[in-house]
């Protein structure tokens, strides 16, 4: 080849090849994101399917009036808490908490606790726990458990939940609680890094 030639490939590759090392990070950035971003995705879908069943039975229950006595609204709760479980016979853990899902909000929840005030953040959840408890999906949440708290700083990574629904701390586990029916969605072990 001669060198006339070998400058003319040149300039017509170096556009080329300055193109492609401008697009490596942001195609780099993307393999990095859209994997979080389908998952979380598919979370949501998971979420939203269970909540289509929750409003579907629940409007087959009676709903407890705005004076309803602790009674009351225990009944309701676990009226409504049969029928799911009935429906969902056969849940398991990691139906909304795939293993996917749990390394992302391990990631996240990663990133609280190893930051400034995260030792803190970690320190008032674990002080609502009063002891070892062995959690079930489907299950009820334990009347013996007091619901814990869930730091700001936790919700803001995590993905939103629908009114139904809320992220609770059982010691070292992340539950999704149904709120209206007090039962166990699912959970997921070992929060804390």
């Amino acid at each position: 080849m001669t060198s006339s030639t070998a400058r003319r490939i040149g300039r017509v590759l170096s556009p080329v090849i300055l193109a492609l090392v401008a697009a490596a990070p942001a195609a780099f950035a993307q393999t990095r994101t859209n994997p979080d971003a389908a998952i979380m995705a598919e979370f949501q879908k998971r979420v939203e399917a269970y909540v289509a069943l929750h409003k579907k039975l629940e409007s087959t229950v009676p709903g407890p009036a705005k004076d309803s006595t602790p009674q009351q609204i225990d009944a309701h709760q676990r009226s409504l808490a049969k029928l799911i479980q009935e429906n969902r016979k056969g849940a398991r853990p990691g139906e909304l908490f795939t293993p996917e899902m749990q390394r992302v909000v391990r990631r996240l929840m990663r990133q609280v606790f190893r930051s400034e005030g995260g030792a803190q953040v970690k320190k008032e959840i674990l002080e609502e726990y009063t002891a070892p408890v062995k959690l079930q999906v489907n299950a009820r949440y334990p009347d013996t458990v007091p619901l814990s708290t869930v730091p700001p700083q936790v919700l803001k990574g995590l993905p939103k939940l629908p009114e139904e629904l809320e992220y609770r701390f059982v010691g070292d586990q992340l539950i999704i609680l149904d709120t209206h029916a007090h039962i166990i969605v699912d959970y997921m072990e070992r929060i804390f890094p």
